[in-house]
């Protein structure tokens, strides 16, 4: 369970009715896309912007990644990504949009009955945590099964127990996972925030 005390913020808070504003603005749930493209869920909009990007950083050559002892790229892409490759900052933004739509929030939203209807931080925070540690593992969590029971605070809190790489705990998952730090907003300080 959490190290440090999980509470709602006021920049959490910010970032959920920043989203919600502008959803709210073109009709719903959604954020706008170019024409002939699907609308964004407002949840992968929140997700991608307050927690993936900075927590995931941007790298725009393939790296290898010590931990998950795999290349990476861009803002932590795993798939088909091998050593010397390069891509842009607009290559990278459309390609992350595009995973977490596909491979991220659709299927949490087979694995969590009436995703798309729960708390837009809890969303946000689920697909985060599926993003960073498989989305089997988040469907498999005790996070999932408290959102699917309705216990959204519990769930919050029960994602924070994905803060070891390597067998040991890691203080930036750690973070990551609870409150953040100065600069970043915390999956669960996120996920309290929104209900």
């Amino acid at each position: 369970m959490p190290r440090n005390k999980i509470v709602s913020s006021g920049r959490a808070k910010a970032a959920i009715a920043a989203v919600l504003a502008i959803s709210t603005s073109i009709g719903g749930i959604f954020y706008a896309n170019p024409p002939g493209k699907e609308p964004i869920p407002a949840a992968v909009e929140l997700a991608v912007n307050k927690l993936i990007i900075p927590w995931e950083g941007l790298v725009l050559k393939s790296h290898w990644d010590r931990y998950a002892r795999i290349w990476d790229i861009c803002y932590g892409e795993t798939k088909g990504i091998g050593p010397g490759m390069t891509k842009t900052k607009a290559e990278c933004q459309a390609m992350l949009m595009e995973r977490v739509v596909n491979d991220y929030y659709r299927p949490l939203t087979k694995c969590i009955a009436g995703f798309e209807k729960k708390p837009l931080g809890l969303q946000a925070t689920l697909i985060s945590g599926a993003y960073n540690f498989g989305v089997g593992a988040a469907c498999r969590s005790t996070a999932a099964k408290q959102a699917r029971a309705g216990n959204y605070h519990s769930a919050c809190l029960a994602q924070t127990a994905f803060n070891k790489a390597g067998g040991r705990v890691v203080e930036g998952l750690v973070r990551r996972r609870e409150m953040g730090d100065a600069q970043r907003i915390g999956e669960a300080e996120l996920c309290v925030s929104g209900l």
